[in-house]
């Protein structure tokens, strides 16, 4: 158990570590980086590399999904984003790139207005199947109740819930609420569940059937719910937590292996090195795949939080354009910042520790740095 920190008389807390805070330390053992495999599967679902597009319009669109997917990973589209409200969202993305960051959060409010229509849904799931990638959606969880259908029946291969938290026991005294462990049970696609960034709310959602979890709450480049909500969980201590929750599900369950999923706070490629020291299965990028130049945000990276009616609990942020996606993700690197041959960084870093496969590699040693 970690020892605790006194805050005060009254308060104790947790020493917990961010990505900056931890390194991964070399081995006896090297390999050849051609040597090494970054594949993995979820469920029937076979990926080359551990890497998802964030449902994010900066992001993920249907042209860039089937792009992301052609590589061999996945873009997950935001089904309550700009694509699903508007058949032709282009003119849009080119004006939010163009807003003076005072005008930005107004606009964006009046843009994500528009009702989401279903129709929509199922056209934006259909291009994915059409080009023959895996098709894969999100919904947050306010909205799954009302979409679900349409998202399911329009033939997705994987579902993912995601929200800022989700809670296997979300209660409500004003309406009914999303009943997790039934909703899951009764789909015949795998979902995947997030973010959580606790050891008991991960085990409580791994109950429910999912097939992954997304760890992560209040990182990312866009979010500021720590300085809004003042509720934050530094993502090495929040991986490494539920990737023991992991762990002890599948003891519990005689095997049921759940994957965890990195999401947020992962911009450079140390990052995603780091987080799959720290035991994730897979990656879930947003602004460092928000830099390349087929990005719909043009430079820039916001997430539904940025437009929140009444709370938002981010912004919009200039990240630059540093690459084709091919590049960003494959190289060759244009500079010693990590901002691009996301891949070859992580195949060098399990080569040069002596790993061939990324659940070999979350076993590597791990030290503090300060």
């Amino acid at each position: 158990m970690a020892s605790e920190i006194e805050i005060g008389r009254n308060k104790r807390a947790r020493r917990a570590y961010a990505f900056d805070d931890v390194a991964v330390v070399p081995s006896r053992r090297t390999r050849d980086p051609e040597d090494v495999s970054t594949s993995w599967q979820v469920d029937a679902y076979h990926f080359d590399i551990p890497i998802f597009g964030a449902p994010m319009d900066s992001v993920v669109s249907p042209q860039t999904a089937i792009q992301l997917g052609r590589m061999g990973g996945l873009g997950v589209l935001d089904l309550e984003g700009l694509w699903t409200r508007y058949e032709d969202p282009t003119p849009l993305l080119e004006e939010i790139a163009r807003l003076a960051d005072s005008q930005a959060t107004a606009r964006l409010r009046e843009i994500y207005a528009e009702p989401i229509k279903p129709e929509l849904i199922t056209q934006r799931i259909s291009e994915l199947r059409e080009a023959g990638v895996t098709a894969a959606g999100s919904l947050s969880p306010q909205r799954t109740q009302e979409h679900w259908k349409t998202v399911v029946d329009a033939g997705v291969d994987l579902f993912f819930i995601r929200g800022t938290t989700v809670s296997a026991e979300h209660v409500s005294g004003n309406r009914e609420p999303l009943n997790l462990k039934r909703f899951i049970y009764e789909l015949d696609v795998p979902v995947i569940v997030g973010g959580c960034a606790t050891y008991t709310a991960a085990l409580h959602l791994m109950r429910t059937g999912a097939a992954g979890v997304l760890v992560g709450f209040g990182g990312g480049a866009s979010l500021t719910t720590w300085k809004t909500l003042g509720v934050k969980v530094p993502l090495a201590t929040a991986i490494a937590d539920v990737a023991a929750a992991r762990r002890d599900y599948m003891d519990e369950s005689g095997g049921r292996y759940v994957h965890v999923i990195a999401d947020g706070g992962l911009g450079t490629s140390g990052d995603l090195v780091k987080a799959i020291a720290c035991g994730a299965d897979g990656l879930m990028i947003g602004a460092a795949l928000a830099r390349a130049a087929e990005a719909p945000g043009r430079g820039f990276h916001w997430g539904s939080e940025a437009h929140h009616p009444s709370l938002p609990r981010g912004h919009r942020v200039q990240v630059g354009t540093v690459a084709p996606l091919e590049q960003v993700l494959f190289g060759p690197g244009m500079a010693a910042d990590g901002t691009t041959n996301l891949v070859g960084a992580l195949r060098h870093a399990m080569a040069t520790t002596g790993y061939l496969d990324l659940k070999e590699f979350q076993r590597v040693e791990v030290v503090v740095n300060s």
